[in-house]
């Protein structure tokens, strides 16, 4: 059975075929487009696979958003993906959409040694419930569960909760960005590579912590500031003490909710950490303000200290993901 496969967000886009013979971890054929040149996801897949001339199955898609009733918008795009659209236009036995974090799960199970960095291998339990944190772009969060010997992954928006302070640093950003007009302020506008870093470095800025000109003219020439924050935090020729404080409070409030899903999901199976930035900033992670953050929970220090954390480096953990369940799909009746 061939599988089309693809891993759908708003900058680029991944198609791959698979098969149930090679497996997830091996495409037949993958191909990276560019999602803003097309009208519609059909059109995209239609000219892959007359392309390809590769006869194929089924379809699974991770999309970035959530996935209600079959449909999801893309964030950044024009597009409504619709399964039952997709499997009418490519003529496909079946169509699956999985959430972008959905499709990083179903790929936990099946992560290879070299796939991960631990941080903190723990006491995993057999059978034990696994949180995922993915930030990049935004801030994505999910877990899976054991069901009758197998792992099944769930979606989430969990990062759009209210932002929860701790000490007098993290109070006085929420007041800053409430007094910027966010009379809602989500984890992912505070931990993220999009709005989130951006955020950080404005309110630290404005505590009085100087900017220095080299990294000013950097930041003003730049469309995305976070690559630029982070490089400057790790520049050891010239140390930065604005982008350092940075990364440092980003670190501290990607530990403390990373601590808040492990408990709401109880995830003796693991802490998995993905995303662009989780493996851009390995040594951070390792730093004791990280963990003591993620820790700092109480009567339930112990438990999470017990969790494995791991980093996922695989930067295509969502391909893998949706590839293995979508080979999971039953085959159509002859």
């Amino acid at each position: 059975m061939n599988v089309l496969v693809g891993d759908i967000g708003g900058t680029k886009t991944i198609l791959a075929i698979f098969s149930s013979e090679m497996g997830p971890h091996s495409p037949i054929e993958e191909k990276t487009y560019h999602s803003a040149r097309y009208e519609s996801l059909e059109v995209m897949v239609q000219e892959y696979l007359d392309e390809v001339k590769i006869e194929v199955d089924h379809a699974c898609f991770g999309v970035a958003g959530p996935v209600v009733a079959g449909r999801a918008r893309i964030t950044n795009l024009t597009w409504v993906v619709d399964a039952a659209a997709l499997q009418k236009a490519c003529n496909l036995a079946e169509v699956a959409l999985l959430n972008d974090l959905e499709s990083v799960g179903y790929a936990i199970p099946i992560l290879r040694q070299e796939d991960i960095h631990t941080i903190n291998a723990g006491e995993s339990v057999p059978g034990g419930s696994i949180a995922v944190l993915a930030p990049g772009t935004g801030l994505g969060e999910g877990f899976l569960t054991y069901d009758n010997g197998v792992y099944r992954a769930h979606a989430s928006e969990g990062s759009h909760v209210s932002f929860a302070p701790v000490g007098d640093l993290q109070v006085g950003l929420l007041t800053y960005l409430n007094k910027q007009g966010h009379n809602h302020v989500s984890f992912e506008r505070v931990c993220s590579g999009g709005p989130g870093m951006p955020n950080l470095y404005a309110y630290l800025k404005s505590t009085g912590l100087e900017e220095p000109a080299w990294l000013a003219e950097r930041l003003s020439s730049s469309e995305d500031p976070t690559p630029v924050i982070f490089s400057a935090a790790h520049d050891t020729s010239r140390p930065c003490e604005l982008a350092i404080a940075t990364l440092d409070l980003f670190t501290t409030i990607l530990g403390a909710e990373a601590g808040n899903l492990a408990l709401k999901v109880l995830s003796t199976g693991g802490i998995y950490l993905g995303g662009g930035i989780s493996p851009r900033i390995l040594d951070d992670l390792h730093k004791p303000i990280f963990l003591e953050a993620l820790r700092s929970k109480g009567r339930f220090r112990q438990l999470l200290a017990n969790m494995p954390l791991h980093v996922i480096l695989n930067s295509k953990a969502g391909l893998l993901g949706a590839a293995a369940f979508g080979l999971t799909i039953p085959a159509p009746c002859p």
